[in-house]
């Protein structure tokens, strides 16, 4: 999607800012003794409350309002009742809604409660920093791969991988639009122009040794590394701008 008005920004601010205050809110209570239920029930809630639905239930008839990845998973897991969090457990929350026909998605992950593992921390942290070193090229007049591009140096200066078939994706007037994907990584051949206006989802996925994901035996969403590397994601919705760094619709100062 490209904006062309006011009432288009300020429509996707409004989304942008009920997701990321529903990801701030679930990480709050993301503690040990809680479940991934107890946070997804709160996503529920706070739906409600701001008049917003979950994209992927709107999108995809997901089993949840929202994504909660726990540990060997990586993306797109269930939440349940069954799952308990405890200190340690590497975390990752993925918040998507629509309102008023206007979406916005936005993911992060953490350590839950004293981390056990430095390795855990450092896939989080650097998939934040590769995250805001990929958009500093998310001009309008440049192509699309130098944010791959910049991801992946970023990531590959701290020794890590990324996760090559995850990817984000153009977003607006629902989840999943034109470009279908923006690549973590620099392909030569996604010569795309960003323009002033387009709207992006931007989301790394760090890992300490994977390359790739895929599902597991336990569902048909959950995407898991075949050697149970570490793996961190980072997820902003952002506007393309000209001469200028891209707005984070989905941060809240």
């Amino acid at each position: 999607m490209i904006i062309n008005s006011e009432e288009q920004l300020n429509k996707m601010k409004e989304i942008g800012y009920i997701c990321a205050k529903i990801r701030d809110t679930m990480q709050e209570h993301a503690i040990p003794g809680v479940s991934t239920k107890d946070l997804d029930n709160i996503a529920k809630k706070m739906f409600e409350e701001y008049g917003a639905k979950s994209a992927p239930i709107t999108e995809y008839d997901f089993p949840g309002y929202t994504c909660i990845s726990l540990n060997n998973q990586v993306a797109h897991g269930i939440p349940s009742n069954s799952k308990i969090l405890k200190d340690g457990d590497l975390l990752n929350i993925d918040v998507s809604g629509c309102k008023d026909g206007y979406y916005a998605d936005t993911g992060v992950s953490f350590v839950v409660g004293v981390c056990d593992n430095p390795m855990k921390q450092k896939v989080c942290d650097v998939a934040k920093e590769s995250f805001y070193a990929g958009i500093k090229f998310a001009v309008a007049g440049k192509k699309i791969n130098q944010i791959g591009k910049n991801i992946h140096k970023k990531i590959k200066e701290h020794k890590l991988e990324v996760i090559e078939n995850l990817t984000g994706h153009g977003i607006g007037t629902s989840l999943h639009q034109e470009p279908s994907h923006v690549f973590n990584y620099f392909d030569p051949w996604d010569n795309l122009i960003l323009k002033d206006g387009m709207c992006l989802a931007v989301e790394p996925f760090v890992s300490t040794k994977a390359k790739e994901v895929g599902n597991s035996d336990r569902d048909e969403w959950e995407l898991v590394t075949k050697d149970n590397s570490f793996v961190a994601q980072y997820e902003h919705t952002i506007v393309i701008r000209e001469n200028e760094e891209p707005l984070i619709l989905t941060k809240i100062d």
